[in-house]
């Protein structure tokens, strides 16, 4: 026990290495490939597709009428992406007839020998007969796509009984052809019409608009949906399944949302700010919402947060929260902000190949901040921001990609912080050096110029020099073909006697590139603050100001835009000016770090005091959780306002953070209050008073959880009644511990919690329990990305289940440890 316990400790530790470090092995031959665009032979021009499904096999029987046209060279050949397919027929079509065409297929692409040699302006008909077997495609996926099959059936026979029957697709990257054949490419766009034939108690959706549904005889209806507006083939989508389906409005377009039933009634106040979200964005960008309609569909084991198909997006089911989660606020409305976006930029206009693909993640990412800071307030899109700029420097292995990149071992790595998080903050940056108004007059003409079309990043350029005025090449070349960011390096030097203030800003990034900034140096003497607009451009920058008092504060990047790494070097009195004085997030946010290191000075803990009753939310959480309770004076100075945080704050997650924090002191006096917010209707809440009583009175805590466990349970309160399960060692309710775990978003959270959850399966005597608690982690190891697998399940192999599969027969365990050696098999 001991040594199985000891290794599952460490088990964190190691994955967490074994995901960074990803292999390298024979990449650097296909690193040093150009991935240059796609040519065109044939284009794309209307896909007609007829499909049924099977459920008992997982297959989907196809038709498809593909109309194309020769992009200009005359062509007697095509050839078509279709991925693990049994192709029965292909011909192409003359009048009312079909004639046969030969062929040569090997499982990827089908070469086909067309009649007769076609000209640019002729469009063309091939008819193909197929089967789609996606469940027998060998594929892989990405961190951010964790499969690529394409077609997905979920629980198909219905054999888990707490899991619906549902069809969906996935399309990003290439992975639609597998479920049609087609020219899998990001630079072709056609228009689309796609017939399903399901279950009639079953809805479909689909891109574009459901034009008629027709019962059929056999129990069956067939919907057929048509998309009169040309996207990409990656954005068709599919979705099947027993939906609730509820409808909103903008300027009489349909806009619905379509979740699993018991979630109906919570439906709108997960999706309900769509049409709010899409009248701003039509509004800022100057170009009203292009399609006809706006669907959002949740999805059973989806192997990505969400997917931007034209017209219908695919979300996680992580999105379906209960009304008690939604007390916290919509955790996820930053995804519903996100793949909206994406309807203009990735949608109406499309990157025309991988390396260009900030033309879409990008924008979608800086929609975030967009949308925070106009539904929110400026702190909270300053917030969305900082979150991105450290996701992008938590990874060391960023700094070292360009953001457009022609070079790549995989189209799946352009899926990164770098795609994401940099370059949404590469256009927040571009946003404020040439100004709200030029900014979004270039998005609309570029949106305008290539609707319909696809794009690359210069095309981005030329929309912004043609509205500007300017020269921008610089900007491109250092921000989306270069790569890394300047680390800074400040210090401020004053004479009093010629009231002269010297700043110097180094760059130390030590790569030899010497970056471009235009920033705002802000001096303040007193509440006047005076604005120096300035441009770092040397190893060494040197910028002088003059001054009738000492400035109080010198704030190098006053508007705190510029994506950097920065020794600052201000002192105690310098940050608490910022604070109070500066006022933007990220200056309160500077003060409450510094301060947070020095809380043994009175100033400081006065300010971590005063940030405890901060405007922004997030902030006075950041502050509650940066203060240092084994300090016996802070533990003391902070208490009254953490219990009246705790108490009266009209943000239910301010109040958990307090209460976690007031469990630290192991007050009696709390019990009460602790036993009350238990039952209380957020879950963070509820889950960190359980939390902060367990410390109290262990089996009061107890005795709530075997109470709660009865009653739905998510976020805090499920982890805080399985920790206190596991530490009881209680496996009567290790049913809700399973489903605790399943139930996890994020598969670092899944790793994180491996080792206790590997623990709580040792006791459990129900053999059926122990075998989904299995199931659990095997489905684990399926999710995480390929590039990741063999370290990951190697770990997992050695530390839990080869320890699970050695345990003695003799000790009743022979059916378990039998069921544990077949998955390792």
């Amino acid at each position: 026990m001991k040594r199985f316990m000891l290794f599952c400790c460490a088990l964190v530790l190691i994955l967490t290495l074994h995901a960074q470090d990803v292999a390298t092995e024979n990449k650097d031959s296909a690193l040093a490939l150009y991935r240059a665009s796609f040519p065109h032979i044939n284009d794309l021009v209307n896909t007609k597709l007829d499909v049924k499904f099977d459920y008992s096999r997982s297959y989907l029987y196809g038709k498809a009428w593909i109309t194309l046209k020769p992009h200009f060279y005359p062509t007697d050949s095509l050839s078509l992406d279709a991925k693990g397919m049994d192709i029965h027929e292909v011909s192409v079509l003359k009048s009312n007839s079909r004639s046969p065409l030969k062929y040569n297929y090997d499982g990827s692409t089908l070469n086909i020998h067309l009649d007769r040699t076609y000209h640019s302006k002729e469009n063309y008909t091939v008819y193909i007969d197929y089967t789609s077997k996606p469940n027998e495609l060998k594929s892989q996926g990405s961190a951010a796509i964790t499969d690529a099959k394409g077609l997905y059936f979920i629980n198909p026979l219905g054999k888990e009984k707490d899991k619906p029957t549902q069809i969906w697709t996935q399309g990003e990257t290439e992975s639609n052809s597998a479920w049609f054949p087609t020219i899998d490419k990001p630079d072709q766009k056609c228009t689309q019409e796609i017939i399903m034939t399901v279950p009639s108690k079953y809805v479909t959706l689909s891109n574009g608009k459901l034009i008629s549904r027709r019962k059929n005889a056999d129990g069956t209806r067939t919907d057929t949906w048509k998309m009169d507006q040309p996207n990409a083939p990656y954005l068709f989508f599919m979705g099947v399944g027993d939906y609730a389906i509820i409808k909103d409005s903008y300027k009489g377009k349909e806009v619905s949302y379509y979740v699993e039933k018991a979630y109906a009634s919570v439906a709108r106040k997960i999706f309900g700010l769509t049409p709010e979200m899409i009248a701003f964005y039509s509004r800022v960008l100057g170009v009203d919402f292009p399609w006809v309609k706006y669907a959002q569909m949740t999805a059973r084991d989806y192997v990505s947060g969400a997917m931007e198909n034209t017209t219908a997006t695919l979300h996680t089911d992580a999105l379906q929260q209960d009304a008690r989660e939604l007390t916290d606020g919509n955790k996820y409305e930053d995804y519903v902000a996100h793949e909206l976006f994406h309807q203009w930029f990735g949608d109406l206009v499309t990157t025309e190949s991988w390396s260009n693909l900030t033309l879409n993640e990008s924008f979608a990412n800086f929609s975030e901040t967009l949308w925070a800071e106009y539904k929110h307030g400026k702190d909270a899109g300053d917030a969305t921001n900082y979150q991105d700029i450290r996701k992008y420097l938590a990874d060391p292995a960023n700094p070292s990609k360009n953001l457009v990149r022609f070079h790549y071992a995989d189209r799946e790595d352009m899926f990164d912080m770098v795609t994401y998080s940099k370059g949404g903050r590469i256009l927040n940056m571009l946003r404020n050096y040439v100004g709200d108004s030029a900014f979004f007059k270039s998005l609309n003409l570029y949106l305008t110029t290539n609707k319909f079309r696809s794009a690359e990043a210069q095309n981005l350029r030329l929309a912004f020099e043609e509205v500007t005025g300017q020269d921008l090449n610089w900007y491109w070349n250092q921000w989306y073909y270069g790569s890394g960011h300047p680390k800074l390096d400040i210090h401020y030097f004053y004479n009093d006697a010629k009231k002269t203030a010297l700043v110097t800003v180094d760059q130390t990034q030590g790569t030899g590139k010497i970056f471009q900034v235009p920033l705002a140096i802000d001096v303040y003497e007193g509440t006047v603050k005076q604005r120096h607009k300035v441009w770092l451009s040397k190893l060494k920058d040197s910028f002088y100001f003059s001054y009738q008092n000492r400035p109080d504060l010198i704030n190098v990047d006053g508007d705190k835009i510029v994506l950097c790494e920065k020794n600052d070097d201000k002192n105690l009195a310098n940050f608490i000016f910022q604070y109070k004085h500066a006022g933007l997030y990220l200056d309160r946010r500077e003060a409450i770090d510094f301060c947070s290191d020095h809380q043994n000075d009175p100033a400081a803990l006065d300010l971590l005091k005063t940030a405890l009753k901060d405007r922004y939310y997030g902030l006075r959480i950041y502050a509650i959780n940066a203060l240092d309770l084994d300090s016996p004076a802070v533990k003391a100075a902070v208490e009254p306002i953490l219990s009246d945080l705790a108490h009266h704050d009209p943000n239910r997650n301010v109040q958990a953070a307090a209460i976690e924090q007031l469990g630290n002191y192991a007050n009696p006096e709390y019990k009460t209050f602790f036993i009350q917010k238990a039952s209380d209707s957020s879950y963070s809440v509820s889950g960190n008073a359980l939390e902060a009583l367990k410390v109290l009175d262990p089996d009061e805590a107890y005795r709530l959880a075997k109470q709660f466990a009865d009653q739905p349970a998510r976020g805090e309160l499920l982890s805080a009644i399985t920790d206190i399960f596991i530490n009881a060692g209680d496996t009567s309710n290790q049913e809700l511990v399973i489903k605790g775990y399943n139930k996890m978003l994020l598969n670092q959270d899944k790793i994180n919690d491996l080792p206790h959850f590997a623990v709580s399966l040792l006791n459990v005597q129900n053999d059926e329990q122990f075998r989904r608690g299995i199931d659990a982690i095997i489905k684990l190891l399926h999710e995480i990305p390929a590039n990741q697998k063999k370290e990951f399940t190697g770990a997992v192999n050695e530390n839990i289940l080869k320890p699970l599969a050695g345990r003695k027969d003799a000790d009743g365990f022979k059916t378990q440890a039998d069921y544990v050696r077949s998955k390792i098999e």
